[in-house]
């Protein structure tokens, strides 16, 4: 990818625009010095359990200036992904509070997907048992995401990843995913910013969902200091060949320095 060909960005959120209860210094004059040269911003995300809109909110109380069609979640790429199949009838092993966020595919059996993303409110044996026959009976396994893990301020908790990993070794089936680190995901989220994934640059602090996943989709990606890089530089997660900035608050001078 040349310099030339960055059209759009796509902004991992959690440990890289914010940590924790704040935001990343910078972060605000990163996003201000995007919006001043019209250069499209996605703000791409695995958060699966609330809709935009509260993201939105939550990005706005950090100060910024944020629009919910800019924020690009795994159930605005299950929309995507599924809306056009007239036959699909989702089971939905997600919280409650996401059903709304997917209209008309959320239906009752026989099943065409079984979508499985964060499921902490309802998860049951029972719940788990009906998506395992579900995909017995025929159904697609569609994960929202794959994370291991998800950080908050009062540390690390396990996240949708080992649901997914589950009803793939009970079914003998392998996942599609539908957010990061997978490539569809990320040319879906350069699509609705009007441009090809391989004129986007990607920026997150996850050597694998963000790094890695951007990189196959065949975008520029750069990995941020800030968040999940300690413990994955610490669990050699970390590609030492990659091209790495200490936060968001770099993002205009590398940029810009592409641009020349």
């Amino acid at each position: 990818m040349s310099a030339a060909t960055v059209r759009a960005v796509l902004l991992d959120i959690e440990g890289t625009v914010y940590s924790g209860d704040g935001l990343v210094p910078g972060a605000a004059e990163a996003l201000a010095w995007l919006r001043e040269r019209d250069i499209p911003v996605r703000f791409v995300t695995n958060i699966d359990s609330r809709s935009p809109a509260t993201i939105v909110d939550q990005l706005v109380d950090f100060g910024l200036d944020v629009s919910e069609s800019e924020v690009f979640t795994p159930i605005a790429a299950a929309r995507a992904a599924l809306d056009g199949d007239h036959r699909a009838r989702v089971y939905p092993l997600v919280n409650v509070a996401v059903h709304g966020l997917l209209g008309g595919l959320v239906t009752s059996p026989p099943y065409t997907h079984v979508l499985v993303g964060d499921c902490r409110e309802v998860l049951s044996y029972e719940a788990l048992d009906e998506a395992f026959r579900a995909v017995r009976d025929g159904a697609e396994l569609v994960a929202l995401q794959r994370s291991r893990y998800y950080k908050r301020a009062d540390g690390d908790h396990i996240d949708a990843g080992a649901i997914v990993a589950a009803l793939e070794h009970a079914t003998g089936t392998q996942a599609r995913v539908l957010g990061k680190p997978s490539t569809e995901f990320f040319a879906l989220a350069a699509a609705s910013a009007g441009v090809d994934v391989s004129q986007c640059l990607v920026l997150g602090d996850d050597a694998l969902s963000d790094v890695a996943g951007g990189r196959a989709a065949g975008a520029r990606s750069v990995q941020v200091r800030t968040g999940k890089f300690a413990d994955q530089h610490a669990d050699g997660v970390v590609d030492s060949t990659g091209e790495f900035i200490d936060s968001i608050a770099q993002l205009p001078g590398l940029i810009g320095g592409l641009h020349g």
